[in-house]
């Protein structure tokens, strides 16, 4: 499985952005989808993951409410909606694939990663 993400770049405080992820997969609708993120001096972290069919998502509090993670199977993509942004949210921004059903929010329960794309929000 090879992922590649896009649609980082730099966005003021309160703009918006959206992260694209697309599998190169014949099976892409047999992948729990995550996005993860790692800012700088920290540790990698859960942002959001959806289900197969994408009837499940869970979100990270801290993006609650500004964050929606949805996936088209047919386009074999997964997308990130980044709205009301703030500086903290300065990160690297990875997506990952997991072979197993549960919907994971640990590192480990994910087994392919995108390269990341940059996303940097200014005040």
């Amino acid at each position: 499985v090879q992922l590649q993400a896009s649609g980082g770049g730099l966005v003021q405080a309160g703009g918006s952005l959206r992260l694209s992820c697309e599998a190169s997969v014949r099976t892409f609708r047999s992948y729990v989808m995550g996005w993860f993120r790692q800012a700088p001096g920290k540790e990698r972290e859960f942002v959001a993951a959806i289900s197969r069919s994408g009837g499940t998502t869970y979100n990270e509090d801290s993006v609650k409410g500004r964050f929606t993670i949805f996936r088209d199977n047919a386009k074999k993509s997964v997308y990130l909606q980044m709205n009301s942004l703030k500086p903290e949210d300065t990160a690297v921004y990875y997506c990952a694939a997991s072979g197993v059903v549960r919907v994971g929010v640990q590192e480990d329960e994910y087994h392919y990663w995108g390269q990341g794309t940059q996303v940097t929000v200014s005040s």
